[in-house]
């Protein structure tokens, strides 16, 4: 192997640990790392922000599973960035974000892009923000990033490189180590779990993003092994927004993605054991500073600190989620468990849970309804800050895990369409689509030039309610005049034409869903605008 600038051997070790898309931008204080990236067999995507490159690495990341990887430049490159990693931070998306640095920073003021501390700065948002100041250290670092997706709960990292050091000639980097595979089964509280599962007669189980996919034992990421097993255990569940899809829609005994219904927590009061997978059941999962159960709760998840948080599990269980269940439903629970849910008082819950969204979302379900019967099979979606999915992460069950990503925990603006840029990327040949809201799509609309650079046949439904509807509600519920919640939009129609994206103005229902279709075979990304009034 030859010996080449570290900027050129960062571009060959991350294509030999079997990455193979970088997003980002280049200047003249990162451009050796973009001396290697043809010749390692790298694909560059060219963001036109770096807010935009790293939602884009988000949207890849949670399309396959690995890291979503960005090169920034030093100071506004890793500030502009630093959005999308606290997005990252709090949905558990994996990313690396690999800046340059300046030399030095002490001694030497006035220097272009100096930040005082621009290693804490990305701390702030990620996982670990280190500074490899050799080439040993920069390898070291990026195994590490790797190796941790493997065994810890999914954060962004960031390594930050001097611009000399990027600069310096190095030696190849190390063969790619045996990574560990990840945390093992606790058996001896398993035991314990498996003995009360067959003592309860009303089991619940909240399904969150964690337990979608084993990391020990990967599977197809629309079935999880352990499904069929435990549809047939009697017990009954919920899935947090993030979980949706992991329970078939039609299980008779799921209760669906309502959890945010203060009505749940009544649902919960009346089970005798709650198991949560794969969740941390934070403020954005159920909106109350109590679960709701009056049982035993116990906790399955990778991450220590989640199971130690103020729901104060009486039973915690450090393990990979989704490997825990499988291992779990093999062993003595599993058919045959007499429980006292009925599908009736499911479907019940269900039923005034869905009327109570339509009435403080109107006229959003009947749309979201015709949007959902027109996409093909295997849709992924990448949705924004926005009252549609707002609504339609409520009522929309998924027919398959993964497949439907929203800025949930930071709650960011502008994540939608570089999002699904990033999963459309991914994705080449399959099915992806953002949804974003007009003031939100606003945030990073100049993402819509590097869909159309990159020929992306991807629709970009735009809810245009010509204000910010949910901040104008939450002001007039909180006895506030709404102020500053209408803003003059664009002509949209100029905006994606100008870009060289295509547009349509659907004046019904039937024209959406035509659109729509016609979107997803289309040489370009198409805008699609729909007001609430479509069809009146």
């Amino acid at each position: 192997m030859p010996t080449r600038p570290l900027g050129a051997q960062i571009s060959h070790m991350l294509k030999a640990r079997g990455v193979d898309t970088i997003f980002g931008i280049p200047g003249v204080h990162n451009q050796e790392m973009y001396r290697g990236i043809e010749e390692a067999g790298l694909t560059h995507v060219l963001a036109r922000h770096e807010q935009g490159a790293g939602f884009m690495a988000d949207g890849y990341a949670r399309a396959t599973g690995r890291p979503g990887v960005c090169y920034v430049i030093t100071g506004p490159g890793l500030t502009n960035i630093m959005t999308p990693m606290g997005q990252a931070y709090s949905d558990s998306v994996p990313m690396l974000v690999i800046s340059s640095c300046l030399d030095e920073t002490a001694a030497r003021k006035g220097q272009l892009h100096q930040m005082k501390d621009q290693r804490a700065a990305g701390e702030t948002v990620c996982d670990w923000s280190e500074e490899a100041r050799t080439a040993e250290a920069a390898y070291q670092l990026i195994d590490r990033a790797i190796g941790e997706k493997l065994t810890t709960r999914h954060r962004p990292k960031n390594i930050q490189v001097p611009i000399g050091v990027l600069e310096s000639s190095a030696p190849p980097p190390p063969p790619m180590p045996e990574y560990p595979i990840g945390i093992e089964d606790a058996a001896v509280q398993t035991g314990w779990l498996v003995r009360r599962l067959l003592e309860s007669r009303r089991p619940l189980f909240i399904f969150g993003g964690g337990a979608r996919r084993s990391r020990i034992n990967p599977v197809n990421l629309d079935e999880p092994g352990w499904i069929k097993t435990f549809l047939n255990t009697g017990a009954a569940s919920f899935t947090t927004y993030a979980g949706r899809g992991i329970i078939p829609p039609d299980a008779p005994l799921h209760f669906g993605s309502y959890l945010a219904r203060p009505e749940s927590a009544q649902i919960i009061g009346s089970a005798d054991l709650v198991v949560a997978v794969g969740t941390g059941l934070d403020e954005v999962d159920i909106w109350r500073h109590h679960l709701g159960h009056d049982c035993s709760l116990v906790r399955i998840d990778i991450d220590p600190q989640v199971l130690s948080d103020g729901h104060w599990a009486d039973i915690q269980i450090l393990a990979d989620a989704s490997f825990q269940l499988e291992r779990m439903l093999r062993g003595s629970w599993g058919e045959g468990v007499e429980t006292t849910w009925t599908a009736n008082e499911v479907a019940t819950f269900r039923a005034k849970a869905r009327a109570e969204v339509d009435a403080e979302y109107p006229g959003v379900l009947r749309v979201a309804d015709a949007l959902k019967a027109c996409l093909p099979p295997d849709t992924m979606i990448y949705s924004d800050m926005t009252q549609f999915a707002y609504a339609a992460k409520e009522i929309w069950d998924m027919d398959r895990p993964g497949h439907w990503h929203h800025p949930y925990g930071f709650g960011t603006l502008g994540y939608a369409l570089p999002a699904a840029i990033g999963g459309a990327v991914a994705r080449s040949g399959q099915p992806t689509m953002a949804i974003a809201g007009d003031y939100g799509f606003q945030y990073t609309c100049n993402e819509l030039g590097t869909a159309v650079e990159l020929g992306l046949s991807l629709p970009i439904f735009l809810w245009d309610n010509g204000k910010l509807g949910a901040i104008e509600a939450s002001m007039t519920s909180a006895q506030i005049a709404p102020n500053a919640v209408i803003a003059r939009n664009p002509d949209f129609g100029l905006l994606a034409r100008a870009y060289g994206a295509g547009y349509a103005e659907p004046a019904t229902l039937d024209e959406m869903q035509s659109a729509v279709q016609d979107a997803f075979s289309a040489s370009q990304p198409t805008l699609i605008r729909v007001t609430p009034q479509i069809g009146d």
